[in-house]
C-alpha cells in the first residue's frame, strides 16, 4: 500500500461533475481476457458486465433477460455461488436474476456491492473488515441484502475501496461501513464500522450527488460543487472541462509530468481539448480521460510502464484503456452494453447483394438471375468500370462461367470474402485471373490449399499452372512430393498432361524425390 498525503485543499468556485456511474455505450467486452471463457453466443446476450479481482480473473454479467451470471477464480467466495470453487463455466446467480442491476462496485478482497433498480443493496465476498455491512466478519458466499439503517432508503449508487463500502441514497445521504484505519468511513474515528452508518460531519446538511472510493479513501460530490475527500490518488473534472489530480504519484498516475506525490489539486493538461470524462480505479494505478473531440488519453501505470503525462491512444472509450493497459485488466465501472442494431457500411452492402428490390442490373447465368448494383460494381472492379460505362442494359447474359462461380465472384465484390466448395474455387481462380483480380486469386488459392488431398493434388497442380498461380503451384508440388507414392497411383496422375508430367518429373528429380 502506498503512503499518500491527506488532502488539505479543495477545488473552490467550480462545479465538479463526477463520472463514476455506469456507461451506456456499444462496447466490445471481449477485450477483457476473462471473456475468452464465454462463447460468442453468450457474449451477444451480455448487457451489463464488471471484471474485477486481483488478477482481473472474476466477472459478473447480466444478460438481455436480466439473468445474472458469474465465472472466474472465486477468491473469498466473491462470485456469490455459495462456495469458494473456481469455475470456467458461467454460473447463474438466482438471487439477483430479474433484479435489474443499477450500479456495482468491488473491493480488493474482493467483496462486491450491488444496488438494484428498486434501490436494494446486496453484498457478498470478502468480509474480514465487515465491509459487507452485515455486522459480522464472516465471508459472504451468496448475495445478501443489506438493510440495517437503509430501510425505506432507495440506494442509487455504490462504491468500494479496498475493504470498505459506501452508498448514496436518492435523497442525497451517504452511508459507509467496513475498514476504517484511515478514517475512510467518515465516522470520526478509526474503528472499523460493521454496519451502514450515515456520514454526517463534513456532509451535514449537504446533498451528495456522486460518490467514489480509492483504496483507503472516500469522496463525495455535493450539489454545490465542493469535494469532500480522505487521502487518495484522485481525479476531478470541472464543468469547464478542466482536470485536476492529487494524491499518490509513484507511477505518474496524476499526469503532472513527474512522480512526486501531490497534497492538493494540481491541474492536468490534456491537449487543448475539453475533457468530458475521467476514469480511475482503486485496484490499478492507471488514469484515463476522454475529450469532447473523442480523443482518449491514458497515463500512470500502463502495462508496467510509468507514463507521467497524458498519452493519446487510439481507443474510442476510457473503458478500453483498462481492458488493454491496466494491471490487472479490470473494469473501472459497471459496463452497460447496448444491443448494436446499427449496420456498418460493409454489413449494409452485404445485405443488399442479390436483392431484387434495390438492384438496377441482373446477370443471367445458367438460366438464373443474380441481382446487383451498377455503381458498386464500377467502384469495386476495373473490368466492370470499363464495360458498364455508357451501358444502359439492365440484363447481361454470362456464359463463360458457371452460376456458382459467377455468383461467388459478384458476392465477393460486396463482402470481400468467398464462400464456395473447393472444386468451384478452381473455376473462380480462372475468373480472377481473367479479370485480373489479384486479391481474389489469393483467396481462391487459400481455399484450394485447404482442400488438397492425394486424389485431387494433380488436378489442383494442373489448375495452378494453367492460371499462373505460382504460390499454389509450389504448394501443390510440395504436397505431391511429400505423398509421392500415393499420388502416382491416382487416376489424376495417370491422365496427367504430357508437358505437365514432363515438367513434374524433371522438377521432382531436382529435389531428389526419386533417390533411394
Amino acid at each position: 500500500m502506498e503512503a499518500e498525503s491527506p488532502v488539505s485543499h479543495g477545488v473552490t468556485g467550480k462545479v465538479i461533475h463526477a463520472t463514476f456511474l455506469s456507461a451506456l455505450k456499444m462496447l466490445d467486452v471481449g477485450k477483457w481476457p476473462i471473456f475468452a471463457l464465454c462463447s460468442q453466443e453468450e457474449l451477444k446476450l451480455i448487457r451489463q458486465a464488471c471484471v474485477f479481482g486481483s488478477a482481473g480473473n472474476e466477472v459478473l454479467y447480466a444478460t438481455e433477460n436480466d439473468e445474472v451470471f458469474v465465472l472466474g477464480t472465486n477468491c473469498s467466495g466473491c462470485l456469490g455461488t455459495g462456495d469458494i470453487q473456481s469455475t470456467i463455466e458461467p454460473q447463474r446467480l438466482d438471487t439477483l436474476c430479474g433484479k435489474k442491476i443499477a450500479c456495482l462496485s468491488y473491493g480488493s478482497g474482493p467483496h462486491v456491492v450491488v444496488t438494484t433498480a428498486e434501490g436494494e443493496v446486496y453484498t457478498w465476498g470478502h468480509n474480514a473488515y465487515s465491509q459487507l455491512g452485515n455486522g459480522t466478519t464472516n465471508h459472504g458466499l451468496v448475495p445478501c441484502q443489506v438493510s440495517t439503517n437503509l430501510v425505506n432508503k432507495k440506494v442509487i449508487e455504490v462504491a468500494c475501496g479496498s475493504h470498505h463500502s459506501m452508498v448514496l441514497t436518492s435523497d442525497g445521504e451517504v452511508y459507509a461501513w467496513g475498514y476504517n484505519n484511515s478514517g475512510q468511513v467518515g465516522s470520526g474515528s478509526t474503528a472499523n464500522q460493521p454496519i451502514p452508518r450515515r456520514v454526517t460531519s463534513c456532509l451535514q446538511n449537504k446533498i451528495a450527488v456522486n460518490i467514489a472510493c480509492g483504496q483507503m479513501c472516500s469522496m463525495a460530490v455535493v450539489e454545490n460543487g465542493e469535494v469532500a475527500c480522505g487521502y487518495a490518488h484522485t481525479l476531478v473534472l470541472t464543468d469547464e472541462g478542466q482536470l485536476y489530480a492529487w494524491g499518490a504519484n509513484s507511477y505518474g498516475q496524476l499526469g503532472t509530468g513527474n512522480k512526486s506525490n501531490q497534497s492538493y489539486p494540481a491541474p492536468v493538461t490534456v491537449d487543448k481539448d475539453r475533457v468530458i470524462e475521467i476514469a480511475a480505479c482503486h485496484s490499478a494505478h492507471t488514469s484515463a480521460a476522454k475529450t469532447q473531440g473523442g480523443h482518449v488519453y491514458m497515463w500512470g501505470q500502463c502495462r508496467g510502464q510509468s507514463v507521467i503525462l497524458p498519452h493519446l491512444t487510439h481507443f474510442a472509450c476510457t473503458d478500453d484503456v483498462f481492458a488493454c493497459f491496466a494491471t490487472p485488466a479490470v473494469t473501472w465501472r459497471l459496463l452497460s452494453v447496448e444491443p448494436d442494431d446499427h449496420l456498418t457500411v460493409a454489413q449494409s452492402l452485404k445485405k443488399e447483394f442479390d436483392n431484387p428490390d434495390t438492384a438496377d442490373l441482373k446477370f443471367l447465368v445458367d438460366g438464373k438471375y443474380i441481382h446487383v448494383h451498377k455503381v458498386l460494381l464500377k467502384i469495386r472492379c476495373e473490368h466492370f468500370r470499363s464495360i458498364l460505362n455508357n451501358n444502359d442494359d439492365d440484363i447481361i447474359e454470362m456464359s463463360e462461367f458457371s452460376y456458382q462461380v459467377y455468383r461467388a465472384f459478384l458476392e465477393y465484390l460486396y463482402t470481400d470474402s468467398i464462400s464456395l466448395p473447393p472444386e468451384d474455387a478452381i473455376g473462380l481462380l480462372d475468373l480472377a485471373t481473367f479479370y485480373r483480380e489479384n486479391r481474389l486469386k489469393k483467396l481462391c488459392q487459400q481455399t484450394i490449399k485447404q482442400s488438397i488431398c492425394e486424389e485431387n493434388a494433380i488436378a489442383l497442380l494442373s489448375a495452378a499452372v494453367k492460371y499462373e498461380a505460382e504460390d499454389l503451384e509450389e504448394f501443390c508440388f510440395r504436397f505431391c512430393i511429400n505423398h509421392l507414392t500415393v499420388v502416382t497411383q491416382t487416376t489424376g496422375f495417370a491422365e496427367m498432361d504430357h508437358d505437365l508430367l514432363k515438367n513434374f518429373i524433371s522438377k521432382a528429380s531436382r529435389v531428389g524425390a526419386f533417390k533411394n
